[in-house]
């Protein structure tokens, strides 16, 4: 019975996902590249709260090469939908126990670590088959990895495995986003070193790659073999640098309507604390979305609504499911008095007309990233693809 009636109408908060805009986006990625360069599309975390299996289909459709996610049940959950005719990374190492269904769905883990490196080679063995694998080499950022310098040692640690099969070798950057450039040089200086000291020891790296959004627009020296494309799919630049350069389009706008319109009297208060009070008399509406749907608590009034193409401030403390905003009702140079209703539509974030709310602004207000903003959009509400 539920199915019968559309999730939108059930509850009147949710996000639309601009799919055409993914495809431009890994489109305007590729005109970056020189011909022979593969592009990785990074879906981690149900594609940014995006949509994992819709954006991974765009990102194909537009000829992304490689699919990358962060998690083990991340990778199943792709190739359960049908996704199975790409490559497809763990951008991490998953638990030996995973090292089963790593084979049987023939996902390509990151491995910087030998008994992992062994236990995967195992299972691969047991079942007659290869396990292709990405190494991770740790170059500076200091979360996961082969150090650069050990990368030989590693790979001699891990000879005896007939069926392992270094695929690909890859480092992250942890300052390609950010205007110094000293770190990140220091960083491509030592992922050189380790492809060199591979190469050397007559050690095929296979699939080199380290550039993330930022840096495939801002490092074009660093696209190797492969870039991938992660916060950038969505639209969002992933530093300011990029912003003259980068042609790319958001994909995700927030929506609701209105549950509740009503006149606040100057002196009384709005949500809990009481802590708005108008001082004159105010049209509050209420939507219901909160900070259970990723509306965070500490943008409280201290962001902004669309509603029929004006900005509309939000006002009082955002709830967990529901938060309210004003309509101004002074007449406007027509004379005419704004009459929102229940049922009218309100954009949390987009843009209409020349009024625009940004993921971006909101992360700025609460000393965050867009990564953490458009993830948080996708705990509850809905999502409709147009």
């Amino acid at each position: 019975m539920t199915q019968e009636i559309p999730e939108i109408q059930q509850r009147w908060s949710w996000l639309e996902i601009d799919l055409s805009a993914i495809r431009h986006n890994v489109e305007d990625a590729r005109a970056q590249l020189q011909p022979g360069t593969k592009l990785l599309a990074v879906v981690k975390a149900d594609g940014y709260g995006h949509g994992a299996v819709e954006c991974a289909r765009a990102s194909l459709e537009a000829g992304a090469d490689y699919l990358g996610v962060a998690t083990a049940p991340e990778a199943f959950k792709l190739r359960e939908a049908g996704i199975t005719d790409v490559p497809l990374m763990i951008i991490s190492q998953p638990p030996a126990e995973t090292a089963p269904l790593l084979v049987k769905h023939q996902v390509m883990p990151a491995v910087y670590d030998p008994k992992f490196a062994l236990a995967y080679g195992a299972a691969a063995e047991a079942a007659g088959v290869k396990a292709p694998y990405h190494m991770a080499v740790n170059t500076g950022m200091n979360r996961i990895g082969v150090r650069w310098t050990d990368v030989v040692d590693f790979q001699k640690a891990v000879a005896g495995c007939d069926a392992l099969q270094l695929v690909g070798t890859f480092t992250h950057f942890a300052t390609a986003d950010c205007p110094a450039t000293a770190e990140f040089e220091t960083q491509v200086a030592r992922f050189q070193q380790a492809i060199a000291a591979l190469r050397e020891a007559g050690v095929n790296p296979g699939i080199v790659h380290a550039a993330n959004s930022a840096s495939i627009w801002r490092y074009p020296q660093v696209h190797f073999d492969m870039v991938r494309l992660g916060i950038s799919l969505y639209g969002f630049m992933a530093c300011p640098e990029i912003a003259d350069i980068a042609d790319l389009q958001l994909a995700m706008t927030v929506h609701a309507r209105i549950t509740d319109t009503r006149m606040v009297e100057p002196g009384d208060g709005v949500s809990y604390g009481l802590h708005y009070n108008p001082t004159e008399y105010e049209r509050v509406c209420t939507v219901p979305l909160g900070y259970a749907d990723g509306l965070r608590r500490g943008l409280s009034s201290n962001t902004s609504f669309i509603w029929n193409g004006r900005l509309c401030r939000q006002v009082g403390n955002i709830c967990m499911d529901q938060c309210m905003f004003v309509v101004d009702i002074r007449p406007d140079e027509n004379g005419e008095v704004a009459n929102p209703q229940v049922g009218d539509e309100v954009l949390i974030v987009g843009k209409q007309g020349d009024a625009e709310v940004t993921i971006t602004e909101m992360a700025q207000k609460l000393g965050s990233n867009d990564h953490e903003i458009a993830i948080g959009f996708a705990q509850r509400m809905p999502r409709v693809f147009v």
